[in-house]
């Protein structure tokens, strides 16, 4: 009689391991190899965040460097100036920019924005990207090369055809839209002569020698413009006057005051249309030991709801500076200009606290963004103090007008001047102090 045998192990609870097993094999599509209950906070939260959405604004049907004339196909186009229009230099056809705000829908559904859009233009620059963009010219078969580092047209020099960069590449040299110039070079140098005058007393007898406005130069600078919808919350303390009283006597009198103190909290759901931010890192650098660079702030804002779809032809004539910094390095200086509207925007509500207000904690959250590659039209003159090896800046806004400058000044004549006002002001008090007698 044979004995059964006992039957084999089944498998354990465990599931099994090594190669091969459901351990070793990636995720499903769609789903994630780890449950984001189980991380901190700040990775489920970027885990979880929806990718970036991107906004193709290229125009395809320049993508050959061309800009034809819609009536007669000529390639010779230029901005005429103080408009919006192009117009054809072969037959003098007229025709208008689309706005960038009608041609994508920018402007709207900012309260519905949720994590990033990106538009073409603002996407990551790629290091490896080449400056050199050759272009085929289909006139004469000839080779036309541009360097992005310095213009964004040139002419071929056999058949005459006007060449633009206006594909997107990937190098930062090609925003999504353009603010072409409105103010003329006459109108800046006229603008930027009034400013100087005003302080020529105190500037430098060798910037008075040197000073020569017509060499202004029209200059399209990058930002990126920002539409946000974001969140704010601010925690402090606020402080209404109860009392007010003296104590002492002549020269040792002091004021002291009592008060009562609250906890005070705020929380604010806004957006933002249009925020500017500089995409240069060597205008975002703003050592004021160095050069005054700074002054470009101080000539916002741009009318940026009428620039238009990018095409290289309104920059004919001008120059141009790469925007060479990324979204991910311009969110901490979004965050801290959010900051700064919300507690704008919260001031009315504390206005009950007559002795002020000290926020011990900020924060804003950004529900939703939207980034925009521009360029913006700006007139500089420059001047190099000699000696200190100071950069000094007068700006003129393109659009507006608005002019600030640095002036390089004697200090003994700023010492003068204000020794001057002094003795004025003591002279006043004596001669009221005796007339009270």
């Amino acid at each position: 009689m044979t004995t059964p045998r006992t039957p084999p192990p089944l498998p354990g609870a465990a599931p099994p391991v090594g190669p091969g097993s459901p351990q070793d094999m990636p995720p499903l599509p769609g789903s994630l190899a780890v449950d984001p209950a189980t991380l901190p906070p700040p990775i489920r939260d970027e885990l979880l965040a929806p990718d970036p959405v991107a906004l193709d604004t290229s125009a395809a049907e320049l993508k050959d460097g061309l800009n034809r004339c819609p009536k007669c196909g000529s390639s010779d186009i230029r901005h005429v100036l103080g408009t919006d229009v192009l117009v054809c230099q072969y037959c003098r056809n007229e025709w208008h920019g689309d706005r960038i705000e009608e041609a994508f829908g920018l402007g709207v559904g900012i309260a519905d924005l949720r994590g990033d859009v990106i538009a073409s233009g603002a996407r990551a620059i790629d290091a490896d990207a080449a400056s050199l963009m050759s272009f085929k010219c289909t006139g004469c078969g000839a080779e036309v090369t541009i360097n992005t580092e310095s213009t964004m047209t040139a002419r071929c020099h056999w058949c005459r055809h006007v060449f633009g960069v206006n594909e997107q590449v990937a190098n930062g040299a090609v925003p999504d839209a353009v603010l072409p110039f409105k103010v003329s070079k006459t109108d800046a140098v006229a603008r930027i002569r009034q400013f100087v005058d005003k302080r020529r007393f105190f500037a430098l007898k060798a910037f008075k020698t040197e000073f020569t406005p017509e060499n202004v130069i029209g200059v399209y600078l990058p930002y990126m413009v920002v539409d946000s919808n974001a969140s704010a919350s601010v925690v402090g303390r606020g402080e209404i006057e109860t009392r007010r009283y003296t104590r002492g006597t002549e020269k040792n009198k002091k004021t002291y005051y009592d008060a009562d103190v609250y906890h005070v909290e705020r929380q604010l759901d806004f957006t933002v249309d249009d925020l500017p931010l500089e995409s240069s890192a060597r205008r975002g650098r703003l050592d004021v030991k160095a050069n005054t660079n700074n002054v470009i702030n101080t000539i916002l804002p741009f009318d940026t709801k009428n620039a238009l779809k990018w095409n290289a032809s309104y920059l004919v004539g001008y120059s141009s500076e790469k925007r060479d910094v990324d979204i991910e390095q311009l969110r901490p200086r979004l965050e801290d200009q959010l900051l700064s509207i919300a507690r704008s925007r919260m001031e009315t509500s504390v206005q009950r606290y007559d002795r002020g207000v000290r926020w011990d904690m900020e924060k804003v959250d950004v529900h939703g963004s939207r980034w925009v590659s521009m360029y913006v039209p700006v007139w500089l003159y420059s001047y190099r103090q000699r000696g200190k090896g100071m950069l000094h800046y007068i700006a003129v806004n393109g659009r507006t007008g608005e002019t600030m400058g640095s002036v390089p000044v004697q200090q003994w004549k700023l010492l003068l001047a204000a020794l001057g006002v002094g003795t004025v002001v003591e002279g006043a008090v004596l001669w009221f102090l005796g007339m009270s007698i």
